[in-house]
């Protein structure tokens, strides 16, 4: 059988609904664990889509976004198509555009053994793994050694509460402003530190069906050591309780291990959910 010819072009607004469909009745579907959605992509670069005579047969979506940066955010393709195919032509475009545009890395979360397969034999390497840890809601939090001044988030704070983002983490695990925006309005519980009239500490949490999510948690590196992530957990934590949530959790690297400490230290387990990271390095290639 004669491989599969696919014509590549960038999405438009036109390729939502088909887009769409792609996501919700397909079984190879890859969606990155992000606060924005898949579709919420379309006009960021790239954003490709493959066609075999004129049908959809599959979509990549992979901006830098922060710059340097691309994570695949999607990845999905009909179930007639060959999807190691479909991959090859859409990442070879892909990552043409993306060196291009100057970009270092690429990085999934891929949560399917076909996605795993891709992206091994496209040069990704696994680097890490994001974990998983809840703690019983139902438990008495211990008591946090620092008092620090902890008040809701406001929307006014995001661009702060983004300085201390972006100084915390490294670029792997950075997130852009607008990331954060996205995050603040899905926010179930979100609260800052102040020193000395800055913001130098925040958590953001999410609500669900499932409890709340722990989603993001950062201290300045000036203001490390003192206590304020212990702090705002433990708060959160009292929050939980008061709300009578049956479960609270967060995530962090296996290799992290300062955080995993800290987390331990509050009453949090590990569970067997663990989800691989896999990065691709451009000046290598």
């Amino acid at each position: 059988m004669a491989p599969a010819v696919f014509s590549l072009r960038p999405a438009t607004e036109d390729d939502r609904s088909r887009l769409a469909n792609l996501l919700h009745f397909e079984t190879h579907v890859h969606r990155h664990l992000d606060w924005r959605r898949p579709l919420d992509w379309l006009g960021h670069s790239p954003f490709l889509i493959a066609e075999n005579g004129g049908r959809l047969a599959a979509a990549l979506a992979c901006p830098a976004d922060p710059p340097g940066l691309a994570w695949i955010r999607l990845f999905a393709a009909m179930t007639r198509v060959d999807i190691t195919a479909a991959w090859n032509s859409l990442w070879a475009a892909a990552r043409e555009e993306l060196r291009s545009q100057g970009a270092e890395q690429a990085a999934a979360i891929p949560l399917s053994d076909w996605f795993v397969q891709l992206l091994q034999d496209s040069g990704f390497e696994h680097t890490q793994n994001v974990v998983v840890l809840d703690w019983a809601a139902g438990e008495a939090p211990p008591p946090a050694a620092q008092q620090a001044p902890i008040r809701p988030m406001q929307e006014e704070d995001l661009p702060a509460v983004y300085a201390v983002d972006n100084a915390a983490f490294a670029p792997l695990w950075q997130n852009p402003l607008a990331a954060l925006e996205h995050a603040y309005q899905q926010a179930g519980f979100a609260t800052v530190v102040e020193h000395e009239g800055r913001i130098v500490a925040y958590q953001i949490s999410t609500q669900s069906a499932q409890g709340l999510h722990l989603a993001r948690l950062a201290t300045h590196p000036s203001m490390q050591g003192r206590g304020l992530a212990a702090a705002l957990t433990t708060d959160l934590q009292r929050h939980a309780q008061t709300r009578k949530e049956t479960r609270l959790s967060v995530n962090t690297q296996d290799n992290n291990s300062p955080s995993l400490a800290l987390y331990q230290k509050l009453g949090f387990v590990l569970t067997q959910e663990t989800f691989p990271v896999y990065e691709y390095k451009f000046t290598t290639d």
